[in-house]
């Protein structure tokens, strides 16, 4: 059996370019199960699913399996259940199941080999048998363009209950995969095709580079007789009994580390060695239990400047353990005021110094941080702060609020940006159990913050997040156009004050209503010229953007 690091040494062997293709199956190879069943049980949920509706889809489903009936018939059969529906809202559906659900059971693994090949240049895309509304958002959020789905029929905006044909399955695949080269110049000869099913097997024959991941016992058979490379992904999917006691006692770790520090302050009478002993504890030991490795680069940084406001971006639950592993001592936290409800912990966070904001009053939140400026300015600590806000569902960067920035400039301390790559490994978002796993960090030079002003503060907070994009890869953010035309009526003012002070060639005329106003006499008389109207431009038409018919598969 190959590994994720082969695959990836096979990528970046293979030419830079659009001529080759990575083409990635969908339920199974780029996510852990399948996106139809965590439809289905939402629309059960809400009640758009009866039990008789239920019984069909199960029948039709179950027949599919077996082999007496095929895929484009049990597509007939399902798209039955949306008949009328409207395609928007669907979309919508599709985008918040996304959000709240299948964000989080995409493979890290997959990730990695698709960010490889757009790092190549190469044409990546989905071919799946799933509809666009199951497919779309993850492609979105993975930055790939090229979507090609099982299409529903759509009129008026409203499904008919009818389904495209020929379906994206078995040959259609084929088909798909032969007009995506043809559209992007790509050679399915020098390109690679990701699949876990064997009903992709087609493809898989097609392509040059088969790539079979997480198979049924079938297709790991004819891989292994074909001598195809197969990789088997553990970071997704049900956990072991092991892994939910150790992500168990990783969460509870933090009252015995807590209470592991009251004989430090009991000899020492130090309240702040005891809190700098327990955090130093806990970060050791919850890292041992769920199996997190960290591999920091610019780890000097963390000492260098200290007080300080560390800044980081917030990916998931296992972000706390990193944070604590980094900086271990002197520090202040902040945590949503939910977090005092909890049995326990909240009352040990309490106590050990954590402010507690209501993220949705901002005038709370600022008044909350004044014992934060006191502790930096009096009692030399730190504070790490997530300006994100809340964990985002993707390592795709979310928008910075203010408060680290505003705290930074009230206490006059420098800003660490801390850059964790991978954090969502562990723990996505929504998800209990901590996984083994080693996340990436990268701690930034300290960002000066004694210039900055609260006038000047959104270009230093845009400037400080764009060191986290060019750090992550990602784009980076340009000036929004309605700031610079925010910033156009300040200078206007100056201009203005400069201009009376300095004689005019041409003295401007008062204008007389209905009338032409004479011109007065001067030392050198001079003709005068007519104003020329003022040209009025033309407003751009948007161009209208066309819905075309969207493809997937329950």
């Amino acid at each position: 059996m190959a590994s994720i690091r082969q695959l990836l040494k096979d990528i970046e062997a293979t030419p830079a370019g659009p001529q080759v293709a990575a083409i990635f199956d969908f339920d199974g190879t780029v996510i852990s199960g399948y996106s139809a069943t965590v439809f289905i049980r939402e629309q059960l949920r809400r009640g758009d699913l009866n039990a008789r509706e239920l019984i069909e889809l199960v029948q039709a489903m179950t027949s599919f399996g077996f082999g007496s009936l095929g895929f484009s018939a049990m597509m007939t059969v399902t798209s039955q259940f949306l008949r009328g529906i409207d395609e928007d809202s669907y979309h919508e559906f599709g985008e918040t199941l996304y959000r709240d659900q299948i964000a989080r059971r995409i493979y890290p693994e997959s990730r990695a080999l698709i960010d490889a090949h757009h790092a190549k240049g190469h044409t990546v895309a989905i071919i799946s048998s799933a509809t666009c509304y199951q497919v779309q958002p993850a492609a979105r959020d993975l930055g790939i363009e090229h979507v090609m789905c099982t299409a529903l029929e759509v009129a008026d905006g409203k499904f008919t209950g009818g389904v495209v044909r020929p379906t994206c399955f078995g040959q259609g695949k084929v088909d798909a995969a032969e007009q995506l080269a043809a559209d992007q110049g790509a050679d399915l000869d020098q390109s690679f095709f990701y699949s876990d099913s064997q009903d992709d097997l087609l493809l898989l024959e097609r392509v040059c580079y088969p790539r079979v991941l997480n198979p049924s016992t079938r297709l790991r058979g004819i891989a292994r007789d074909r001598q195809w490379p197969v990789v088997r992904f553990t970071s997704r999917g049900r956990p072991s009994i092991s892994q939910y006691l150790r992500s168990a006692a990783a969460t509870v770790s933090l009252v015995p580390t807590f209470l592991a520090g009251l004989p430090v302050y009991a000899l020492t009478r130090s309240r702040r060695q005891s809190l700098n002993f327990s955090l130093s504890l806990f970060a050791d030991t919850a890292s041992a239990l769920i199996g997190l490795d960290l591999n920091v680069k610019g780890q000097e940084h963390l000492w260098s400047q200290r007080p300080a406001v560390f800044i980081f971006n917030h990916q998931s639950k296992a972000d706390v353990i990193i944070m604590a592993s980094l900086l271990r001592r002197d520090m202040a936290g902040v945590g949503k005021k939910e977090i005092r409800n909890m049995p326990v912990i909240g009352k040990v966070l309490e106590l050990g110094g954590v402010v507690m904001i209501d993220r949705a009053n901002s005038a709370s939140a600022i008044d909350a941080m004044t014992p934060l400026v006191e502790a930096i300015r009096e009692e030399g600590k730190s504070v790490a702060l997530a300006p994100e806000g809340t964990r985002s569902v993707s390592p795709r960067l979310g928008q910075f609020k203010k408060g680290a920035f505003h705290l930074a400039l009230q206490a006059g301390v420098p800003i660490v940006p801390i850059v964790i790559r991978n954090a969502g490994d562990v723990a996505p978002k929504g998800e209990f159990v901590f996984r083994p796993a080693t996340v990436d960090v990268e701690v930034l030079a300290p960002i000066d913050t004694a210039s900055w002003t609260a006038a000047t503060l959104d270009q230093h907070v845009r400037e400080v997040r764009n060191l986290f994009l060019r750090s992550l890869g990602q784009p980076l953010e340009q000036v929004a156009a309605k700031t610079a035309s925010r910033a156009a009526p300040k200078l206007k003012p100056k201009t203005k004050a400069k201009a009376k002070t300095k004689p005019k060639p041409k003295p401007k005329p008062k204008p007389k209503p209905k009338a032409k106003p004479k011109p007065k006499p001067k030392p050198k008389p001079k003709p005068k010229p007519k104003p020329k109207a003022a040209a009025t431009p033309k407003a751009k038409s948007r161009p209208k953007s066309k819905a075309g018919s969207r493809a997937a598969r329950p």
